[in-house]
């Protein structure tokens, strides 16, 4: 039985809790309590375990009395002292939505009753992460705002091409995807470690992938996907825009999808150390980006931003000056709309590397316009990697100027100061605004002007939350 099958037989035990009111993103969060424990069981890892709580003991139950041993379990296991680090993390302030012991004996029989030799053979990290995946596309379940598409980033991790020996960290972790393919990434270079030495094979695995993550169920998604991988580097709970952020310094990878959007009520972050505070999240977490890498020439970025990050004025303009000083801002892809779970979001790529000074580091932009003139991206034109094969090509050319595609184009920074630091550059002419028949869907157009007329509201719900703050300062 093949991967994809196992994911589907996990997916469809959904249907058995319905009645129970539960949704799919808290069923993945569910299902991951107690998978947990059935892994460790067929990867001999359960001496994490206590005893008493071990996939046996759980297995064995029914009716009322595994309800109660189950509800005792996520207790204990979250909060006793003799339980192990990753296991308390994972366990940290679970409950379950589960009311029935008929849907929770089925949930365990079901998984048990498993082809868990094929799910070993393909890899468990693999199963885990095929799940992930389905909940981010099932579109009621919410989760695709933590789902990066794998193909973006297979080749942001490509392009970036972390080395052995390299500190990669993602400051907005989610399911800790983009370091997990980081690590495979190395893996496929050194013979799955096998090439480096002792010492060295133990630093990937323990200390080369590091995130952060603020939400507690994102969290222990996070920790799970990373412990099936093989990975134990640390994950931390919170929030990179507060003063924990600062502990996340001087790596030399950072490859990370921020969050969207602004700061509830508009607040400005808690991080006491960014030069432009404002409350606009992407915009905190770019600096938080470039300000941790390592100021050795190296160190470097790849970071999804959506548009506004490249156009917006004020703190924008000075964080986007700031960047192309201090770092060699040489690539900006454009992606196209409609890979995300948000509809309509227009993102784009920024890479970018860390200079040994403060000062002049940009001397020229490449744009790549992958949004123009492009399919309709959804369950019936999927989003693959072959799309990014040209892409791929003018990136890694040893002479960018040679390039022959009207999609690559290049700005001096003296041209982009002329703009006011404006970066919203790049696109190519839109083929289809001088076809009738090619107008754009009235429906996807009605949905867009109610998304930016959203986020004009919150941006003047922000504007009235500061000028009350103003005028509370001066009373």
């Amino acid at each position: 039985m093949k991967t994809q099958e196992i994911v589907q037989k996990l997916w469809n035990l959904c249907n058995v809790l319905r009645d129970d009111g539960i949704t799919y993103h808290q069923y993945v969060t569910e299902l991951t309590y107690i998978l947990f424990l059935k892994m460790m069981k067929e990867t001999s890892q359960e001496a994490a375990i206590p005893e008493q709580y071990r996939w046996d003991e759980l297995a064995e139950k029914d009716g009322v009395e595994l309800m109660r041993f189950y509800r005792q379990l996520l207790l204990d296991l979250g909060t006793k002292d003799n339980v192990n680090g990753k296991v308390k993390q994972i366990y940290a302030n679970a409950s379950t939505n589960i009311s029935a012991p008929a849907n929770l004996k089925k949930i365990v029989s079901s998984i048990d009753d498993l082809d868990w030799y094929s799910a070993k053979e393909e890899g468990l990290g693999d199963l885990y992460e095929g799940l992930l995946q389905k909940n981010a596309n099932e579109k009621k379940s919410g989760a695709g705002q933590y789902f990066t598409p794998r193909p973006l980033i297979n080749v942001m991790v490509e392009l970036i091409d972390p080395q052995p020996g390299e500190r990669c960290n993602d400051p907005a972790a989610g399911t800790f995807g983009f370091m997990i393919a980081a690590d495979q990434h190395v893996r496929s270079k050194t013979d799955n470690y096998y090439e480096l030495s002792e010492r060295d094979a133990e630093f990937q695995r323990k200390q080369a992938f590091t995130g952060c993550e603020l939400v507690q169920d994102t969290h222990r998604l996070a920790l799970m996907n990373a412990l099936l991988h093989g990975m134990e580097g640390e994950i931390l709970l919170g929030d990179s825009l507060s003063n924990l952020g600062k502990t996340m310094g001087n790596v030399d990878v950072i490859l990370t999808n921020p969050p969207f959007g602004t700061k509830k009520g508009g607040e400005r972050p808690t991080r006491d150390d960014l030069t432009f505070a404002t409350s606009n999240k992407q915009l905190n977490f770019l600096q938080h980006i470039y300000r941790a890498l390592k100021a050795n020439g190296r160190a470097r970025a790849a970071v999804v931003l959506p548009d506004n990050v490249l156009f917006q004025d004020g703190d924008g303009q000075k964080i986007r000056a700031d960047l192309m000083d201090k770092c060699n801002l040489h690539t900006v892809l454009r992606l196209p709309t409609g890979i995300f779970y948000a509809q309509g979001v227009k993102t784009n790529v920024l890479f970018f590397t860390r200079g040994e000074t403060d000062r002049g580091n940009t001397k020229e932009v490449w744009f790549y316009d992958m949004r123009t003139n492009m399919p309709s991206f959804g369950k019936r034109t999927p989003f693959t990697e072959q799309y990014f094969k040209d892409f791929i090509a003018a990136y890694q050319t040893s002479n960018r100027t040679e390039v022959k595609d009207e999609r690559w184009s290049v700005f001096t920074r003296e041209q982009i100061r002329d703009k006011g630091d404006n970066l919203d550059l790049g696109l190519i002419a839109d083929e289809s605004l001088s076809l009738y028949e090619n107008l754009p869907d009235p429906i996807e157009s009605a949905e867009e002007a109610i998304g930016k007329l959203g986020e004009a509201m919150g941006l003047l719900e922000q504007v009235v939350q500061e000028l009350k703050a103003v005028g509370g300062q001066e009373e």
